[in-house]
């Protein structure tokens, strides 16, 4: 009998041993998967969610074809005075870093994300704002805009910089602030 019990604690304690090994392993391994492939989402830190949407020609523009670049995701409108105010610094920063030698990112790009819904109001205000990128996108649906949903933009201007790999590494940047983050990831302005 007495046997019969001791052979029952083995038993239990290596359960018990097998189970604790068992989850003292699994955070590891998640923690592991988790900073390999960041959460998608919004904050600094996540992966950036894919926008495709489509460009001034009616064609679509995905966000994932400028990986491997710095990219400023900068949602605004035509109707938007302070995103018309912004738009010089915007074109000020593209003009500064397009050129750029970064530390691991290829170049800088702008993703123009528009709320605005009249096709020729957008168009009309990138012309005049010099906005001369190519990567504009508009839903053409305003604040319905289903990029802006889906990055909880409330306001406008607002945007997102994102590395090479896509993470999200600055929020809602405006002025020499833009300048700044951007400037923390560049080797060489030539």
């Amino acid at each position: 009998m007495m046997k019969k019990i001791v052979i029952a604690f083995l038993g239990a304690a290596a359960l018990v041993s097998a189970y604790s090994f068992t989850m003292n392993e699994e955070p590891a391994v998640a923690k592991k998967a988790y900073s390999e492939a960041p959460a998608i989402g919004t904050n600094i830190g996540d992966t950036a969610p894919e926008i495709v949407m489509k460009g001034v020609d009616g064609k679509d523009i995905k966000l994932s074809s400028l990986k491997g670049k710095m990219v400023l995701i900068d949602f605004w409108a035509s109707w938007c005075g302070p995103c018309r105010r912004e738009n010089p610094n915007v074109v000020g920063a593209y003009e500064k870093y397009k050129k750029a030698k970064f530390k691991t990112a290829k170049g800088f790009e702008i993703y123009s994300v528009s709320l605005d819904q009249n096709a020729d109001a957008w168009k009309a205000a990138i012309a005049k704002d010099g906005l001369v990128w190519k990567n504009h996108v508009s839903d053409l649906l305003g604040w319905n805009n289903a990029a802006a949903a889906l990055y909880g933009v409330r306001s406008i201007p607002m945007s997102f910089l994102i590395d090479e790999k896509g993470v999200i590494v600055g929020k809602n940047l405006r002025g020499l602030e833009l300048h700044s983050k951007i400037d923390q990831y560049v080797k060489s302005l030539n």
